[in-house]
């Protein structure tokens, strides 16, 4: 029977990657929820191509389009950010995707995760916000958190069952101004930050990754998927992107899960785990790997990755502070409102005027989110 899987977030770059992953394995898989922000005409193209029992748009004023596109087919329409946390609960589905962008993800995730589904998780702000309420209800609700993010699912394949971590090696490509003087990162535009050097994703992560603010994040949810310190994650430079992580175990041995740089792998793998499926996805020619090479994160330029270690280190509701300040800043910065340089001290700023509080309730975090856009704001 094959397995049906709820896609949050399936017109973005993770979403129609997953499609792609199902499509190759049709007598495997199911699309059987697609939902969308906006991106209407994509929903709609998604939908008409896999025949989905349920499509869910986000955005409540694009309801009409979608109904009416689809109304030749026998597909369930909702509407509105209530349906994308009902829809998961169809008793029907086995997986849910969760790659929808930003703080908007975590309540459809907990609303699966309630429902006992496996989660096949993309969207790292849930666990950079909630962290300690999503472990806590994935223990209660007995519920898997596979991660999908390639160097999560490198880790998640390294590690091995009884033998404890001392370190994670957590790559990263450096984003496309690595080689940057300071001068040239003063005058940093947006063009620039979206030209990724080695993977093709949506902007919101792509200039996260320019800022290194999404190798912080990344810190973050290692600590929630794997049970480590902050002190036990080290960040490192790899910008050929074949190493995807590498894990370092007691007796000093280091495990590193190798690919090219394609999001279907570990979506693929997050749907097919524990077992490995045959895919037409480019392999390694490792005669034509010239070199592979190592630095150390220059925190001093690239300020993010420090301020995210900082806010884990506090713990708290100080990570979801610095989530909604960086989505702020980011989408101020790709709407030429701000410089490039400006992000990191937005979020500082953000932090040192937020409450600090203990509290890990998914109203605190509703809570604290909404009061620090509303700092973040206030400076652009």
């Amino acid at each position: 029977m094959k397995r049906k899987i709820a896609i949050l977030g399936s017109t973005g770059s993770i979403g129609t990657q997953a499609l792609d992953v199902i499509s190759e394995h049709s007598d495997l898989y199911e699309a059987y929820v697609l939902t969308a922000n906006n991106n209407v005409e994509k929903l709609i193209e998604q939908a008409r191509h896999f025949e989905p029992e349920a499509v869910v748009i986000a955005n409540e004023k694009h309801y009409n389009t979608v109904k009416e596109a689809l109304e030749d087919l026998p597909i369930k329409v909702y509407a509105g950010a209530e349906a994308l946390c009902e829809v998961v609960q169809d008793t029907n589905i086995d997986i849910v995707l969760a790659s929808m962008v930003g703080f908007a993800g975590l309540q459809p995730t907990i609303s699966a995760i309630k429902a006992k589904k496996a989660i096949a998780l993309a969207n790292k702000e849930t666990l950079v916000v909630a962290g300690e309420l999503i472990k806590r209800l994935a223990n209660q609700y007995e519920v898997p958190i596979l991660p999908v993010d390639s160097e999560h699912s490198a880790i998640f394949q390294c590690i091995e069952p009884g033998n404890r971590i001392e370190k994670i090696l957590l790559t990263a490509s450096g984003g496309p101004f690595r080689n940057f003087s300071d001068e040239e990162l003063k005058n940093a535009t947006k063009a620039q930050a979206l030209s990724h050097p080695t993977w093709t994703m949506g902007a919101k992560i792509t200039i996260d990754s320019a800022t290194l603010m999404n190798k912080g994040f990344e810190v973050i949810e290692a600590k929630w998927l794997f049970d480590v310190k902050p002190e036990q994650i080290q960040v490192i430079v790899h910008p050929q992107s074949v190493i995807h992580s590498m894990v370092q175990f007691e007796d000093g041995a280091v495990k590193a899960q190798l690919g090219m740089p394609d999001m279907r792998l570990p979506i693929q793998y997050a749907f097919s785990y524990p077992k490995r499926l045959h895919s037409s996805f480019e392999r390694i020619d490792f005669f034509k790997l010239k070199n592979m090479t190592f630095e150390e994160p220059d925190t001093k330029r690239f300020r993010c990755l420090d301020i995210a270690y900082k806010a884990l280190n506090m713990g708290g509701n100080m990570p979801c502070v610095v989530n909604a300040a960086n989505e702020i800043a980011n989408h101020a910065f790709i709407s030429d409102q701000i410089t490039f340089e400006r992000i990191a001290e937005i979020i500082e700023e953000t932090m040192q005027r937020m409450s600090f509080c203990t509290d890990s309730s998914l109203e605190t975090y509703l809570e604290t989110d909404k009061e620090a856009r509303k700092i973040a704001s206030s400076m652009i």
